[in-house]
């Protein structure tokens, strides 16, 4: 092992569970500031939640300002870092930066630059704008998005002659399958590592409207119509995008599939939630893959998984204060286990399932079951207010 994997390296993030797991996997000491501290991070790492019931929720300001006090050589960060360059960079004073540099988040993060960055080198795009268009469209059309977006959060369908606040913009709606895909980059070169399909908006999950609740991992023609073609538009895709934005370390491309194209929707310049479903199907070290891109060296494209690796996150259908969670730590189909009496309010996750099927049919239906039983364990405690 190298003398780096020696070494102390703080993790940020609004949850940084999986990232860490990898990490402490792989060698490390790990220092943790996340939104949650929930139990099975704290048992790989050194935790500093940011809790609103601790009396200061998760921001990256509030995030930055504790990390002053941990002296790690090393930093990486997951979600929402990417959409406040500022943070990141205060965030890696005086430490090695394991991601993509301020400069980088900034191009990349924006929509406006993006899209026309992929459209000059001949990408198929939905169509993205600040203002309301002058053409009428048929209603359904256009998705208002946050420009500091992530996992669905405030997406919705704009309404039409609605006015485009200079917080949002408006992005073509494509009919399709959404999806991303995990590739690692050196700022140069891209290596596709795999492709997801994600779970949004499923009721049954606790989740609504285009909120991210989960992904399935596995082979490309198990999971979309012509797959394998959509892989190979990928793989050209996220080289565009690395020699255009000089991306390193471990990235994510959200995008709808549609006839064989991956129509981008945003880039994810970050670890993000799908990748450890490519650890538990590979067995391969996700940080260090992270870690070895910044040397510039890549991995050999993982061997297609014959089977699907699936995870869901399950959200809460109401306000609850949960029971005694410890035994939940033993079971490996749960992560993100919330704390014995934690409060949790309606629509605000209560933890991760993990399942893995022949197909995405039955991994998707053990992944309800799942969750289904975990409504059923929260049910039996007490009631929060409505």
């Amino acid at each position: 092992m190298t003398d780096i994997a020696q070494r102390h390296v703080l993790i940020a993030g609004v949850a940084v569970r999986a990232l860490a797991v990898s990490a402490a996997r792989a060698g490390y000491r790990v220092t943790a500031v996340d939104a949650f501290g929930d139990l099975d991070l704290r048992r790989v790492a050194t935790v500093i939640p940011l809790r609103a019931d601790h009396g200061s929720g998760f921001s990256p300001r509030s995030a930055v300002r504790v990390a002053r006090t941990v002296p790690a050589q090393l930093v990486a960060y997951t979600s929402n870092f990417e959409n406040y360059p500022e943070a990141v960079a205060r965030l890696a004073d005086h430490r090695r930066l394991l991601g993509n540099p301020p400069a980088v988040l900034t191009r990349v993060r924006n929509p406006f630059d993006l899209m026309r960055a992929l459209r000059r080198r001949g990408i198929a795009t939905p169509s993205t704008r600040s203002t309301p268009p002058a053409t009428r469209r048929p209603p359904g059309y256009w998705l208002l998005k946050p420009r500091r977006s992530g996992g669905g959060h405030g997406t919705r369908v704009w309404l039409q002659d609605e006015r485009v606040p200079r917080t949002h913009y408006l992005q073509e709606r494509i009919a399709g399958s959404t999806g991303s895909v995990v590739f690692a980059a050196d700022g140069k070169r891209a290596v596709t590592l795999g492709l997801t399909r994600q779970l949004v908006g499923d009721g049954r999950l606790g989740a609504r409207g285009f909120r991210y609740c989960g992904s399935l991992f596995g082979h490309p023609a198990k999971l979309f119509r012509r797959g394998e073609e959509l892989l190979e538009t990928a793989r050209s895709l996220v080289a565009e995008l690395t020699a255009e934005f000089g991306l390193v370390g471990l990235n994510g491309m959200d995008f709808v599939a549609r006839g064989g194209i991956p129509y981008p929707i945003e880039v994810n310049p970050r670890y993000s939630a799908s990748m450890e479903l490519l650890e538990r199907a590979h067995g391969l070290s996700m940080f260090e893959t992270h870690i070895q891109a910044f040397t510039g060296t890549l991995p050999a494209t993982p061997a297609p998984s014959a089977s699907i690796e699936g995870k869901a996150i399950v959200f809460a259908r109401r306000d609850m204060t949960l029971g005694d969670t410890r035994a939940w730590t033993d079971q490996d189909c749960l992560a993100d286990i919330p704390h014995p009496g934690e409060r949790i309010r309606r629509g605000h996750p209560i933890c991760t399932v993990f399942a893995r099927g022949r197909n995405p049919e039955s991994c998707h239906r053990l992944l309800l079951r799942r969750a289904a039983s975990v409504y059923r364990v929260v049910g039996t405690v007490k009631r929060g207010a409505a």
